[in-house]
């Protein structure tokens, strides 16, 4: 999953207003940020399969320290903390729980979508429902998860100009599209190509999300 990832940080930002809507977009994709710095430093492990899923073609056989459900329990666990120490607010647990959960809840919706690759600790004993190899269910629920989460939000906050009206449906629209290339456009010309494009997207995708998010209240 992708951008149905996303859905989860606009619902975090309905349910607590005072976390930053880019935390909540660096959480949700935390783990896979860590998988592109990963496999950069060539810690973790993908191949180019082109066919290996209907929507991608990423075998990924060796992520453990990311995408291992006792892996991303421990990088929500360090979210928490983290979020914690840096918050200058009262009942920062809270929020930071919150913060923790947006980061676990990668792995879950994983689950729906990978092949079994997801491993429940180091590389063994890997899930995965695999419902990459159905493409229209597979983007129908990044759209769904995507804007359910956007539908909480928009209707917690109030939009203080234009922009804050109509941009952030727009940019899910956008994100929408960069969707649709990742499972229908061209595969990645590398394993490096790839970590580094995703980076970049989740990078782009919280840089917008900070700038749309000072146009509501």
């Amino acid at each position: 999953m992708f951008v149905g990832h996303y859905g989860a940080s606009f619902a975090a930002k309905a349910l607590k207003n005072s976390i930053p809507l880019w935390i909540l977009f660096v959480a949700v994709q935390l783990v896979d940020v860590l998988w592109s710095i990963f496999v950069l430093l060539g810690i973790e492990k993908v191949r180019i399969v082109p066919g290996i899923t209907a929507t991608n073609p990423l075998d990924l056989y060796y992520m453990p320290y990311t995408h291992s459900l006792v892996g991303s329990l421990l990088w929500a666990i360090a979210a928490v903390v983290v979020y914690c120490i840096f918050s200058r607010r009262a009942n920062a647990w809270v929020a930071g729980g919150i913060v923790g959960a947006a980061v676990f809840s990668h792995w879950l919706l994983d689950l729906l979508v990978h092949r079994p690759d997801l491993p429940l600790y180091d590389s063994v004993f890997k899930m995965g429902l695999g419902l990459w190899n159905y493409p229209a269910l597979a983007f129908a629920l990044e759209v769904v998860f995507l804007f359910d989460g956007m539908y909480l939000y928009l209707t917690s906050t109030k939009p203080v100009s234009s922009t804050g009206r109509y941009g952030m449906l727009i940019f899910g629209f956008v994100m929408l599209g960069v969707q649709a290339f990742v499972f229908f456009g061209p595969p990645p010309t590398s394993a490096n190509a790839a970590a580094l494009t995703a980076f970049a997207a989740y990078a782009i995708f919280a840089g917008f999300a900070h700038w749309l998010e000072r146009k509501r209240t």
